[in-house]
């Protein structure tokens, strides 16, 4: 027993070892060959789930379409452009005659040209040295009604991506369930939206139990642009329905992972400046309504004298919530320099580094459901919603719905 365990150990030792010099072999070839450390990095890149993402092949822009909003209007402009050149070629057989009147006219002023002065002939050298427009129809792309929002959004959500028909300052009201035990997670989240107002919803016996129905109208009455509700189980918070009063659509959403911002490690207070707001990974349809409904939360103008930055980052349907401070610092000499995404230097801040301080909460969302009116119950009975979560969507890993 005791040769068979010496026996492992030692072929352990060896396979350790034969690593080992492996690697400084690897290393001082790529100290006298810089490429080599970038072929293999190359080489070895790792490839994620995110990256392997795949798309739906179809043109069309409806919630249930998983396809990239960007690449659909590149591919929309490209072909408004194909078409603008298309009918500018239809066009130019038919000045033929108006080439010819040209021609003659540039012979007469060849004759007349040699009467002209020096000061002439050197306008005309840097008049044709100008660089000439290299497309046919330069302004298709600037001067196009093609919007980054799919038109299908515009329809199905028209006082949501108005801005004519939103309130100029955004106004929250946040509820919860009857009776909740969660005021403190009420509180956190009045903290993390601007100029919201936190109310109690009771069910006492001797009390009228006000249905969501009657909240918005309440709510819409007074000058409110959104409802939250923070739904809960076993005294933690669950769930979150956003009611656009606007527009009259719910968003309901789960929570999970929520971790308080006390609980963090060296977290910060926050103050009472307008954050900054962040939407990351937003890509589809459906996504980009999402993060339309988030936006409508926040103000437009944050306080950038408060370095506070709210961040929603979309990943694998998946939405994280996080909230820091940041602040710029000099770098020290045993810190490295800021990089880029491709991990090259940024110019112009080889001496500045970024400090982050987060504030919490940490929580994530997941969209569930978006009905057409409030709730379930205040839409219409045949088709309530406008795009449901379901089970068989999680079937193929690779697509995404947001």
């Amino acid at each position: 027993m005791a040769s068979h365990r010496n026996r492992s150990l030692a072929q352990k030792t060896a396979r350790a070892k034969e690593k080992r010099e492996r690697r400084f072999t690897i290393k001082r070839e790529e100290k006298k060959d810089p490429a080599l450390r970038i072929a293999r990095l190359e080489k070895n890149k790792p490839i994620t789930l995110d990256q392997k993402r795949v798309w739906d092949d179809v043109d069309d822009d409806d919630l249930t379409s998983s396809v990239d909003v960007q690449a659909l209007r590149r591919r929309r402009i490209q072909q408004a452009e194909d078409d603008a050149r298309k009918a500018i070629e239809a066009t130019q057989p038919e000045n033929d005659d108006d080439k010819d009147d040209d021609a003659d006219s540039m012979l007469d002023s060849e004759e007349d040209g040699s009467e002209r002065g020096l000061d002439d002939d050197d306008d005309d050298v840097a008049a044709q040295s100008r660089p000439r427009d290299n497309s046919v129809a330069p302004s298709i792309a600037s001067t196009s009604n093609i919007e980054i929002t799919p038109e299908s959004l515009l329809t199905r959500f028209p006082s949501l991506f108005s801005a004519d028909s939103r309130p100029a300052e955004p106004k929250i009201l946040i509820t919860t369930g009857f009776d909740s035990t969660l005021h403190h997670v009420a509180r956190i989240f009045e903290d993390i939206v601007p100029n919201s107002k936190y109310i109690r919803r009771s069910a006492h016996k001797y009390g009228h139990k006000y249905s969501v129905r009657e909240i918005t109208k309440f709510a819409e009455n007074r000058g409110f642009s959104s409802l939250l509700v923070i739904r809960e189980d076993n005294k933690r918070p669950t769930g979150l329905d956003i009611i656009d009063i606007p527009s009259q659509v719910t968003f309901h959403f789960s929570i999970s992972s929520w971790v308080e911002g006390r609980k963090l490690p060296g977290h910060g207070n926050a103050t009472n400046h307008y954050p900054e707001l962040l939407l990351n990974g937003f890509a589809t349809p459906l996504g980009f309504a999402t993060a339309k409904l988030l936006q409508t939360l926040f103000p437009v103008a944050p306080e950038l004298v408060g370095r506070q930055v709210v961040t929603f980052s979309s990943s694998r349907d998946y939405i994280f919530f996080r909230r820091h401070r940041y602040i710029f610092r000099d770098r020290r000499a045993t810190e490295k320099s800021m990089v880029e995404a491709d991990g090259k230097e940024m110019k112009g801040v080889e001496n500045v580094r970024l400090g982050l301080q987060e504030l919490g909460p940490r929580f994530t969302l997941k969209l569930r459901r978006i009905d057409k009116g409030i709730g379930r119950a205040g839409s219409n009975s045949a088709d309530p919603t406008h795009w449901e979560w379901k089970a068989k969507m999680e079937k193929n890993r690779k697509r995404f719905n947001l």
